[in-house]
């Protein structure tokens, strides 16, 4: 009987290491793989690399998924470690999010035209909304040539719903006052400002790489509702736009580092397959 007390003991112990213990261990496994990627990729660019990666995660323990975008936290940081990196260094930011928390996304765009040596936003997948905002303040975008930007027009959100700002205006447009009730004025005054605040962003963002009619261009396809907020402009069509400041090509170690940031897993693999040997 002491035996079995003793087996069923150790299978309780087993079952607690893999439950709480290994999944922190694992976990740091892959936080040091990612450091190593990103000094190797610094090193070999001479450049100070950082990440702004959301993916949906899953909580360790219970699988529950834990959606990820820009917000105030990843600014605080961020804002803090282009700060900190000499005037001279030049700054590789890898940016793959839905998007965001316009304050955030503003405040880090503005600190990384601040910098003084070179800043290069690479794109390995998709750089959304808040994600495209900051990019545009790069000195160049290097994008694989099937990752996609999208429009970076303001979005009013109710608790019915998110709107386009642009498409408020419409309403207010096409119907007299007396149609239109006082939630949605008020919306189409705040979608007013919120345009208008936009454009001068991507204004000041855009200053002293563009001419006036190349920024006045770029405006009317990525502020003024002219697509829908979730429309995806392609690499050749980024590169188009933005001319010699978009390339649609990335190092390969971006994609090696990408490996680190897997998508948490609820449910079996959509995707599987033979790895192959990487360069």
């Amino acid at each position: 009987m002491d035996i079995i007390d003793a087996i069923f003991s150790n299978i309780w112990v087993i079952f607690l290491f893999f439950s709480l213990i290994y999944p922190k261990f694992q976990q740091n496994i892959i936080i040091r793989a990612r450091a190593n990627a990103l000094a190797s990729l610094g090193k070999k660019r001479g450049t100070n690399v950082v990440t702004l990666i959301h993916r949906q995660e899953t909580l360790s323990l219970f699988g529950l998924p834990l959606a990820r975008y820009i917000d105030i936290d990843d600014s605080e940081e961020l804002l803090r470690i282009i700060r900190l990196t000499p005037d001279d260094q030049p700054i590789d930011l890898i940016v793959h999010t839905p998007g965001g928390i316009a304050l955030a996304a503003t405040q880090i765009a503005f600190a990384l035209k601040a910098h003084k040596g070179k800043t290069t936003v690479l794109v390995p997948h998709y750089a959304m909304s808040g994600g495209t905002l900051i990019a545009l303040a790069a000195d160049e975008i290097m994008m694989d040539p099937h990752a996609v930007l999208g429009p970076v027009d303001p979005q009013m959100g109710t608790m019915k719903g998110t709107y386009a700002a642009t498409s408020i205006l419409k309403v207010i447009e096409k119907k007299t006052a007396d149609e239109i009730d006082d939630e949605t004025l008020y919306l189409a005054e705040e979608a007013k400002k919120a345009l208008s605040q936009m454009e001068d962003t991507v204004r000041q963002l855009l200053k002293g790489k563009y001419d006036d009619e190349r920024v006045d261009l770029i405006i009317n396809d990525l502020v003024t509702g002219k697509y829908t907020h979730d429309f995806p402009i392609t690499a050749e069509g980024v590169c188009e736009l933005l001319g010699q400041c978009a390339q649609n090509e990335l190092p390969v170690e971006v994609y090696q580092l990408m490996d680190f940031y897997k998508m948490g897993k609820t449910r079996r693999a959509g995707i599987e397959y033979v790895p192959l040997n990487r360069p």
